[in-house]
């Protein structure tokens, strides 16, 4: 019988979150993307962890060493995020998606033999976070883009809830796992590890049936024109220009928990690889009910988006008073449900604000500003909290972004009036 049948019949309410959820959960590509996704998330978050060890261990811990690697991993998303929006729109996802992963994968695999091999070198890390950032830079706009063609318009929020549950509940997973293995071994067999889990998602999309993907046409204009375009548009369009401008300073200023985690673990409470990824897994814990609260949101506004923004800048910036270690990783619960909130909610708004044909390009900007920024956030971050500490970085990094929502807020609501203004008809002369 239906699991849903059988919940009414039970007396269980379901719930508008299980109605909007279970009906994803059917559709088997959805499921196998699902499970791929989730299998290469917990490599993610890995990888992530060891290779920022792996920084601090040839650097002598040096905040701006640590700072500068992140940058570097995320720069091309930066210069070429919107490129890799417009490859979205212009070649089969499905295609791109097999391509970035394998990239992904290969990626781990030489990290991993270098620090086996013993002679790894930081250079050597600066590289593969460099060839790792230019396959995110088309696997995130494809990847965002990819989940209209998997399920209808109405499931988007519930599997953006999902699709953020799957990464952090790998965050809850992964850090610790590598932290661990990292204090009994070294970070060579977690980069191996990580590359292993990239083999997840490249056999869900093999073993997808092409029949029922929902795939969108391709945009065959010429390639500056279509991201003239995409960026036009974005412009034009009010919700979706106040959800950027939110999400650039957020992802620029606030969203840089690994460093910031890092920093305060080493640098503050002296702790060692164990703990430092102990407190990525505790984000995950708020960010799992986060998730939880996503998958049952039917709808969400720009005025939510802005709530949500602020409201995880202002966390953010009060785990910074925390006087020790336990304390803080608490606080790090209310940061990770709050900071999933902002992302569901942008991405679910954006997705479902944007036209079919604009959507890659527009995800592609939305990837910008949430991981493309760290090139400027994260080495100011590291420079900050070599200078004056770890507390400092992170109190001036969220007032930043707070100041930012203030003024992107203001500028919305000072241009709204004129776009409600109506238009004063001609009077015809007597």
């Amino acid at each position: 019988m239906d699991p849903l049948a059988l919940r009414r019949r039970a007396g269980t309410p379901t719930g508008p979150g299980v109605k909007a959820v279970l009906p994803a959960l059917r559709n088997r590509n959805y499921r196998l993307w699902l499970l791929g996704l989730s299998v290469a998330n917990v490599g993610t978050w890995m990888q992530r962890i060891a290779q920022d060890w792996l920084v601090l261990e040839l650097t002598g811990r040096s905040g701006t060493a640590l700072g500068l690697v992140t940058g570097v991993q995320f720069l091309p998303i930066l210069l070429f995020g919107p490129v890799g929006g417009m490859l979205a729109d212009r070649f089969p996802r499905r295609a791109l998606l097999l391509w970035t992963q394998a990239a992904v994968g290969l990626c781990g695999l030489a990290l991993g033999t270098l620090v086996l091999s013993g002679g790894v070198q930081t250079w050597h890390v600066y590289l593969i976070a460099l060839m790792l950032g230019v396959a995110n830079a088309v696997f995130q706009p494809t990847v965002q883009a990819f989940v209209l063609e998997l399920v209808t318009r109405e499931e988007v929020p519930s599997v953006v809830g999902l699709s953020g549950g799957s990464f952090h509940a790998a965050r809850l997973i992964g850090p610790g796992v590598a932290g661990a293995l990292i204090a009994v071994s070294d970070t060579g067999p977690v980069f191996l590890i990580a590359a292993a889990t990239a083999i997840a998602p490249i056999v869900a999309l093999v073993r997808m049936d092409p029949a029922r993907l929902h795939e969108v046409p391709a945009d065959r204009g010429g390639s500056l024109s279509m991201l003239v375009a995409g960026v036009r548009y974005a412009m034009r369009e009010p919700e979706i220009r106040v959800i950027l401008g939110v999400t650039a300073f957020v992802g620029t200023f606030s969203a840089n928990s690994p460093i910031t985690n890092a920093l305060m673990a080493t640098h503050e409470f002296g702790r060692g690889a164990r703990e430092f990824g102990l407190l990525g897994s505790v984000t995950a814990i708020g960010s799992l009910v986060g998730a939880a609260l996503a998958a049952r949101r039917k709808s969400v506004s720009w005025r939510f988006v802005t709530a949500s923004a602020t409201a995880f800048a202002t966390v953010n910036l009060l785990s910074a008073f925390m006087p020790g270690y336990t304390a803080f990783a608490i606080a790090l619960v209310p940061v990770g449900l709050t900071q999933l909130t902002f992302i569901t909610a942008a991405n679910s708004s954006l997705q479902l604000g944007s036209a079919p044909e604009m959507r890659g390009r527009v995800m592609a900007l939305f990837m910008v500003l949430t991981m493309g920024t760290t090139p400027v956030g994260a080495p100011l971050i590291g420079w900050i909290a070599q200078q004056a500490g770890a507390r400092t970085a992170l109190v001036v990094s969220n007032l930043v972004a707070l100041l930012g929502i203030v003024v992107v807020l203001t500028l919305h609501l000072v241009a709204a009036p004129s776009r409600r203004a109506p238009v004063a008809e001609p009077v015809e002369a007597k």
